[in-house]
């Protein structure tokens, strides 16, 4: 369903007992709400939570955000490395006031986070800037983006960079797989077929490169966001694929490092993606971290 949120048109799928604990789930880059494993909302179910999905402005079915144009990539990381200032389209903490905006537009007061890659960065803002809206915070394969952190290897960055041969949809469906096979868990591989009818749907669902971009450069004008950990009250979990090419592990415990009374999962073996088999170790992360908050 379509809701206005912070002024946006956005796509929400809410699953669960209306009175249920709410857990907001927040998608990473370029990532549709569809990305959660439907395993992991069951289990998330099964736990008596309502679970919110939704897809972020620019991604998906939610509101895009054309009219501001294409960046130039090129230049913004140039003036990321050089430290210069980014102009974004938007900015991660509009971003953030999106997630807010979901909470206010369902009656949610308050609620669990958990935020995926991009989406962990907008779950720092969030519950930075509206620590009273947060019951627990998980954070799962993300960073603060400080400066000293290691970056994502070569070959992912090339990866991420990279385009399909041509518009067709299997171009699109073989770049798909071969970005998520270059970034995902080693120790974890997901069954072919299954795989690739995944990557299909959501494809077919909505195809939307040129917002990706604009979140990205979003991602780059957001700096340094070590600053904003100390601002984190809510009980907080941080889970991380130490086999993650993309976010590397020294990430995660950065951030458990600098949020007061944070807890930590280092995965072996998980890298930049939802393993099926890790479903269940997540939910659990979510479910014990958020009984701290009580």
């Amino acid at each position: 369903m379509q809701l206005s949120a912070n002024g946006l048109a956005l796509e929400v799928d809410d699953q669960g007992p209306p009175s249920g604990p709410a857990v907001l789930l927040i998608m990473g880059l370029g990532m549709q709400l569809t990305a959660w494993p439907d395993v992991l909302v069951r289990q998330l179910l099964q736990q008596g939570f309502r679970v919110i999905r939704f897809d972020n402005r620019d991604a998906g079915l939610s509101q895009g955000f054309d009219h501001l144009g294409v960046p130039n990539m090129l230049m913004a990381t140039a003036r990321h490395f050089t430290r210069m200032p980014i102009k974004p389209p938007y900015t991660l903490a509009d971003m953030a006031a999106d997630a807010v905006g979901v909470l206010d537009a369902l009656g949610i007061q308050r609620a669990h986070v958990c935020g995926a890659s991009l989406g962990g960065m907008v779950a720092q803002h969030v519950a930075a800037s509206w620590p009273q809206r947060v019951r627990s915070l998980t954070l799962l394969m993300t960073t603060a983006g400080a400066r000293h952190l290691p970056g994502p290897t070569l070959a992912a960055q090339q990866v991420l960079l990279s385009r399909p041969a041509d518009d067709s949809l299997q171009a699109r469906v073989t770049h798909g797989l071969h970005v998520f096979r270059r970034i995902g868990s080693p120790d974890y591989p997901p069954d072919p077929t299954a795989f690739e009818a995944q990557v299909r749907a959501s494809i077919l669902r909505a195809w939307h490169p040129s917002g990706t971009t604009r979140q990205l450069v979003a991602v780059a004008a957001d700096g340094d966001r070590t600053p904003l950990l100390a601002r984190i009250s809510a009980p907080t979990h941080v889970m991380h694929g130490l086999a993650d090419p993309l976010v590397p592990s020294a990430c995660g415990s950065h951030l458990a490092q600098h949020i007061k009374g944070a807890t930590i999962d280092l995965v072996p073996g998980m890298g930049h993606d939802f393993p099926l088999a890790l479903m269940p170790r997540l939910a659990d992360g979510i479910t014990r971290n958020g009984a701290r908050a009580e």
